[in-house]
C-alpha cells in the first residue's frame, strides 16, 4: 500500500499551492459507506455515520469525502466500469416490481383518497350517483383545493381492515372488485419498495379473477299520489 508522506505536506500541496498541515488531514480510513454520488466532474461519498441519541432528541453526524475525479485517469476509467456495469444491467429489474398476484396487502391499512375525478369513474362504474357512492363507500372528509373528497371506506371502522371493494377468500386469491374504476392511488401505487408484501406468495402464479363488486341492492321508495 502506497504511504503518505506526512513531512512533505508541512511545505505545500501541489494542487492548491496552500500550506498544508498533518493535523488537517483526515487519514482514517472510509467505513460504513451510506451513499455514493457520481457527477460529470465529482464523486462524493458519505461514510461514517453516527447517531448519538439523547432523551428528546437524536444527534446524527456523518463524515464526506469529494474528489474531482474526472482529472484523475485511474478514477474515470474505474467509474468508466460502473457505468458499463449499469448499462448491461439496465434491464435486470428488481423482483418486486410487480406484485405477487392475489396479495392485497397494501388494500389493508392503506387508505387512497378518492378525487372528485375518482367518485364520476366510481359512479359510473356501480351505476350509482356520486353521492350514493359518497354515502355508502367513501369517508368524507374534503380538502381545501375541492380536489379530494375523503378515502375509501374500510369494512369495519379498524383502519388495519380490508378495503370494501376487496373481493376474494385469500391472499393468493384477492383482487380488486372494481379495478377499472378504482381510485388513482391505487392506480399509482407501486410494489417497490413495498415492506408489506405476503412473501410466502409466488410472483409466478396466476389465477383468474372472480365476479366484479356488486353494489348493495338499495329498497325502492314509493312515490306517494
Amino acid at each position: 500500500m502506497e504511504t503518505i508522506d506526512l513531512i512533505a505536506l508541512r511545505k505545500f500541496s501541489k494542487a492548491t499551492g496552500q500550506p498544508t498541515h498533518p493535523e488537517m488531514l483526515d487519514a482514517r480510513p472510509i467505513e460504513h459507506v451510506n451513499k455514493i454520488e457520481i457527477t460529470e466532474e465529482f464523486i462524493t461519498i458519505e461514510f461514517n455515520e453516527v447517531t448519538t441519541r439523547y432523551y428528546n432528541a437524536n444527534e446524527i453526524t456523518k463524515r464526506e469525502w469529494e474528489y474531482k475525479y474526472n482529472d484523475d485517469p485511474e478514477l474515470v476509467a474505474a467509474i468508466a466500469k460502473v457505468i458499463d456495469l449499469s448499462r448491461k444491467h439496465l434491464t435486470v429489474l428488481p423482483e418486486n416490481v410487480s406484485c405477487p398476484p392475489g396479495c392485497a396487502e397494501c388494500c389493508s391499512g392503506y387508505e387512497p383518497f378518492v378525487s372528485t375525478g375518482d367518485l364520476t369513474r366510481m359512479a359510473e362504474h356501480l351505476g350509482m350517483t356520486e353521492r350514493e357512492v359518497m354515502k355508502e363507500y367513501i369517508v368524507e372528509r374534503p380538502s381545501a383545493d375541492g380536489y379530494h373528497v375523503g378515502w375509501v371506506r374500510k369494512v369495519t371502522d379498524d383502519v388495519n381492515d380490508k378495503c370494501v371493494f376487496l373481493m376474494g377468500s385469500r391472499s393468493g386469491r384477492y383482487y380488486c372488485g372494481i379495478y377499472n374504476a378504482r381510485p388513482g392511488d391505487c392506480r399509482d401505487f407501486s410494489p417497490i419498495g413495498c415492506q408489506d408484501v405476503d412473501e410466502d406468495l409466488p410472483r409466478t402464479s396466476m389465477f383468474t379473477p372472480g365476479a366484479a363488486f356488486s353494489p348493495k341492492k338499495r329498497r325502492k321508495t314509493r312515490t306517494k299520489l
